[in-house]
């Protein structure tokens, strides 16, 4: 909608990019989303990758102090994409070889965010209040939606700034009906609070690093993605990581660059080389990049004992299609039962299942003769398709991934569809909302930021950001622009989506 309106014309066609370790059903999931909005789902590509080509796209024309050259004049790197937002990370490390970009390995940890390091400043504050005002308080804060809402709300806008001061003050007036809380931060104190964390992503690019079989004097490049690589002590321990003879590439903006990428790999799959605006053609022409992605997990299928055979290991280069034979475990069998899998550990029972199929007409044999070919092929999505052939006879069947899990069969998507009409109206509704919400939230910050206010001001704002966070996902838009009234005939904003 929001693209639609920029470029004043309808949109039909997408690249989507999902967090790298999204296993096949959840790449599944977002295609199938993308086409119950009414989007032709071109490709799928990891974050980092997308990162990766805006990285590529800028450096087409600018020289990399750090690369080396080929014999031909054109450049060659090894990338490492540090991608940390406020729920995911993840690090991929490519080879830029030319307008060749090949993703060596990719990982990252599912656990860990922008929100990890909030949290560790929210538990400070719990236990600022705990010491001065007793544990039975700080526990009635913790569970008071409302009031734990706004100290999440000051102690995030915190975190931001102590990346530019050296302390800053928390404060949150009537936090409860005993407690104005107000303490100094120290960005040191910060950065002891999360060191944990910022060991874990350390600790997590040195393991990428080993899975590409590169070594740290390898890396030409380091590219920051994601607002939370703005944290002044991450960028700090990724420099000493590389023996500070890496500048870390800020080039690309942290919080565009996976869009950014995105929108060039639109491009590349385009039938048109031109079109792609001023961004675009100002790199001379995209069609000149060649992305090789990797898939996030082995793939293979369940032997007698409950063992995984991997056929697509992780971090092979997609697309691609692997084959091996397999044979019978008992005499005369004539049906073979194949069940997919997903994951690291050998045994099964710690892995994914994404589905199973049955192959009948197995020629009737001793255990051990019979030879069926099994056939994993992967596309540019990271999407699975498999399949079985008898050598001798002939039989043959494929895998359905059925409707389990998060995947979604194709009457339901059909049907998903036909309630995306149906309820059209509702969803311009909403959109509407969103949009004027944003807007809303932007004029309170400003209200908010004016000098001269008194404390019957205050008070009315703090009122508006409470109903803004708690109480305005069910409002209709007109009781939102009633708010917004508010704000522009007492404080003169202009509320605008």
């Amino acid at each position: 909608m929001a693209a639609e309106k920029h470029l004043k014309r309808s949109v039909k066609s997408a690249v989507i990019t999902v967090p790298a370790h999204f296993n096949n059903q959840q790449r599944q999931a977002t295609k199938d989303a993308g086409r119950i909005a009414g989007l032709d789902v071109k490709r799928i590509i990891n974050e980092p990758t997308a990162a990766a080509l805006a990285y590529g796209l800028h450096s087409k024309s600018h020289s990399l102090s750090s690369a080396t050259k080929n014999e031909d004049g054109s450049v060659k790197s090894n990338v490492v994409i540090f991608d940390l937002g406020g729920g995911t990370f993840d690090v991929s490390v490519l080879t830029l070889d030319g307008g060749v970009f090949e993703v060596k390995a990719t990982g990252g940890d599912t656990h860990l965010g922008g929100e990890d390091f909030d949290n560790g400043i929210y538990e400070w504050c719990l236990e600022k209040i705990t010491k001065e005002h007793g544990e039975k308080e700080a526990d009635a804060i913790r569970a008071s939606a409302r009031a734990s809402s706004r100290l999440r709300r000051a102690v995030e806008s915190a975190k931001r700034t102590l990346s530019t001061v050296s302390n800053i003050e928390i404060e949150v007036d009537r936090l409860s009906s005993t407690v104005d809380f107000c303490e100094t931060l120290t960005r040191t104190a910060f950065e002891e609070l999360n060191g944990h964390l910022f060991q874990r992503c350390i600790d997590t690019v040195q393991s990428v690093l080993v899975d590409a079989d590169c070594t740290l004097g390898d890396v030409t490049d380091v590219v920051l993605v994601g607002g939370s690589t703005r944290i002044p002590q991450l960028q700090k321990r990724l420099h000493e990581l590389f023996d500070g003879r890496i500048e870390l590439c800020k080039s690309v903006h942290p919080d565009e660059a996976v869009a950014i990428g995105a929108a060039v790999q639109g491009h590349i799959l385009s039938t048109g080389a031109g079109g792609g605006g001023k961004d675009l053609d100002a790199a001379s022409s995209t069609t000149d990049l060649l992305l090789l992605d990797v898939t996030p997990l082995s793939l293979g299928i369940e032997l007698d004992g409950r063992l995984m055979s991997v056929l697509i290991k992780r971090n092979t280069s997609i697309p691609c299609r692997k084959t091996r034979t397999y044979t019978t475990v008992d005499d005369w069998q004539t049906e073979i039962d194949v069940v997919v899998y997903e994951g690291e550990r050998p045994s099964i029972d710690a892995n994914n299942q994404l589905g199973s199929f049955v192959i009948s007409g197995v020629e009737r044999a001793r255990a051990g003769d019979p030879k069926v070919d099994v056939t994993f092929a992967l596309d540019a999505n990271g999407i699975l398709n498999v399949s079985a052939l008898d050598q001798v006879t002939g039989a043959e069947a494929t895998a359905e991934i059925k409707a389990e899990q998060g995947r979604l069969s194709p009457q339901d998507i059909e049907q998903m569809i036909a309630d995306a009409e149906t309820y059209r109206a509702a969803d311009v509704e909403l959109v509407a909302k969103s949009e004027y919400k944003v807007a809303l939230e932007e004029a309170f910050f400003t209200a908010q930021a004016k000098e001269g206010k008194n404390d019957e001001d205050e008070l009315e704002l703090a009122d508006l950001m409470d109903w803004l966070e708690l109480d305005s996902e069910g409002a209709t838009l007109a009781e939102m622009q009633g708010k917004g009234r508010i704000l522009e005939d007492k404080y003169g904003m202009i509320v605008a989506s």
